[in-house]
């Protein structure tokens, strides 16, 4: 029941938004313009005993100077392998993922900086591998809520912007993918 009402108001609140920005462009534009699209998001990877992988696109439409809004996928995968301290034989294996969908909508109330707010819905999974006769220990697959606020700068950059963000997860979920404290983002936005 959790989860259809926070879909709610993620759509809800997005639908809004949209009405809102559709009104200030005007009866004197026309329809949509392929050159406000844009496309960014955030990708990653580091491998070694502490692995992560972010694959994370968006894609969003500017409908006004000071209005954008979009929507987007991601996945994230990490593994953490501890190690023996004296031998240095691995000993245990943490694997989890997520994958997820998001809306956002940000607002630029000057050209530069931004105000972002991002509901998503996570589903999240992972196990635990002992390499000793301990049974592995498999994490109960759950589909969790996050609700991302927060804002930053839009740097012009090249053909886009690079997007540096201070978001902070305001449901705080226990098994949210987002820490407990605000996290530093950092995205390019290629525009068309």
């Amino acid at each position: 029941m959790k989860f259809a009402k926070f879909l709610f108001l993620a759509v809800f609140l997005f639908l809004g938004l949209t009405d809102i920005s559709a009104q200030n462009r005007g009866n004197n534009e026309g329809g949509f313009d392929a050159s406000r699209l844009f496309l960014g998001g955030n990708f990653g990877a580091s491998f070694g005993d502490y692995t992560l992988v972010n694959i994370s696109p968006q894609l969003g439409y500017r409908f006004s100077d000071y209005f954008a809004a979009g929507a987007g996928v991601g996945f994230q995968y990490f593994s953490v392998k501890t190690r023996n301290a004296y031998t240095g034989e691995e000993i245990n294996r943490t694997n989890n993922g997520v994958a997820g969908l998001n809306i956002f909508g940000r607002v630029y109330p000057v050209h530069f900086l931004l105000i972002q707010v991002q509901p998503e819905i996570n589903y999240t999974w992972g196990k635990d591998k002992y390499r000793d006769n301990t049974p592995d220990l498999k994490l109960e697959s759950k589909m969790v809520p996050s609700l991302l606020l927060g804002g930053g700068v839009a740097l012009p950059a090249g053909a886009g912007s690079l997007n540096l963000t201070i978001m902070y997860d305001v449901i705080q979920d226990p098994r949210s993918p987002y820490s407990t404290q605000p996290f530093f983002n950092m995205g390019y936005n290629f525009g068309f």
